[in-house]
């Protein structure tokens, strides 16, 4: 009798314990658990709107046209288009088409810094272990680099970044807030930087982050409480890619616009070589797989209308993507 009341007494020790951890969580504005219930969010875009619609992989001005053109013909709107080779290897001319192409369609395009830990010249990103620092930047000079491919791009009308690398969003924000950078310059999390807890969500928007993109494989109940945490767009993963490990969850659609909102639904294609880091050598396939992607994202959003008709999407982007004039006005063309 004695062995088993200390067994129940240690129960509610370790009880008590989960419940003070619980309690910690709550008093710094964190969800305690998962949100299996999955309750509605009552957050939108500035426009009203729940969700808006990603194609990423979008690797130069051909595959934009490419994405605009299959939109089109099938009837559905993109809001944003996002790129994963990096400024660092887009001309000058190709990036201001794309820019350019983007203001005339309303669409947002989001631009990958383009150095990273996987393409340097240091081994832990391609260890077995390390695949955790493929997207960091190694050291000050490659911190630079990240920094400077930020600034070229701005100077070329680019108002919307995809960062990967935590110091370099910590950066950013501090130049955006200075002057340094536009006052509208949008700063996107990449998935390659997981943003698997509320926690993390929380630094990330602390960071000024505008848009947070989460892992592929989280549960509803797990998005749930990542979005109690946080106000900014998050970005999910219809359909992912199979180097992050390839889901493909549509009938999930109505449930994560309902929950996530609001949420950038994304869709890439399994079973599609990479592109990274893209050019003319992979052109055809980047045109190829540009125009699926659309395709899949008119599946989805034949899923949603059929699920959930009365769900809010955007009919434009909410934020001007043209240049902060003021800002342009006060600087001269960067020379790169």
């Amino acid at each position: 009798m004695p062995n088993k009341v200390r067994n129940i007494d240690r129960r509610k020790v370790r009880m008590d314990g989960m419940e003070r951890s619980r309690r910690s969580l709550s008093a710094l504005g964190l969800p305690e658990r998962d949100l299996g219930e999955l309750p509605d969010s009552d957050k939108r875009f500035p426009d009203g709107a729940q969700y808006r619609v990603e194609i990423p992989s979008v690797e130069g001005p051909g595959p934009f046209q490419a994405v605009m053109d299959e939109a089109e013909r099938r009837g559905i709107r993109i809001h944003r288009i996002s790129q994963g080779s990096g400024m660092m290897l887009l001309a000058d001319p190709e990036i201001e088409q794309m820019v350019a192409l983007g203001r005339e369609r309303e669409v947002e395009v989001c631009l990958f810094v383009g150095p990273r830990g996987a393409w340097d010249i240091g081994i832990q990103a391609t260890s077995a272990a390390g695949g955790g620092a493929a997207a960091v930047l190694r050291g000050a000079d490659q911190l630079a680099y990240g920094v400077e491919d930020v600034i070229r791009g701005c100077d070329l009308g680019v108002r919307s970044v995809l960062v990967a690398d935590i110091g370099q969003l910590w950066v950013l924000g501090r130049m955006r807030q200075s002057g340094d950078l536009p006052p509208d310059l949008g700063i996107k999390a990449s998935i390659s930087m997981p943003t698997a807890n509320p926690a993390a969500a929380r630094v990330l928007e602390d960071l000024g982050v505008t848009t947070i993109n989460l892992p592929i494989d989280l549960t509803l109940a797990q998005i749930a409480a990542i979005r109690a945490a946080v106000d900014a767009p998050l970005d999910v993963y219809v359909e992912g890619a199979d180097d992050f490990g390839g889901v493909v969850r549509y009938y999930e659609i109505p449930a994560l616009v309902r929950v996530a909102a609001p949420v950038h639904l994304k869709f890439t294609v399994r079973n599609a070589p990479s592109l990274y880091p893209s050019g003319a050598h992979l052109a055809d396939l980047a045109v190829a797989t540009a125009r699926e992607r659309v395709r899949r994202a008119a599946l989805g959003l034949s899923v949603l209308r059929r699920y959930y008709p009365e769900a809010e999407a955007s009919p434009g982007t909410a934020d001007d993507v043209g240049p902060a004039q003021a800002w342009r006005d006060g600087r001269s063309r960067h020379k790169y």
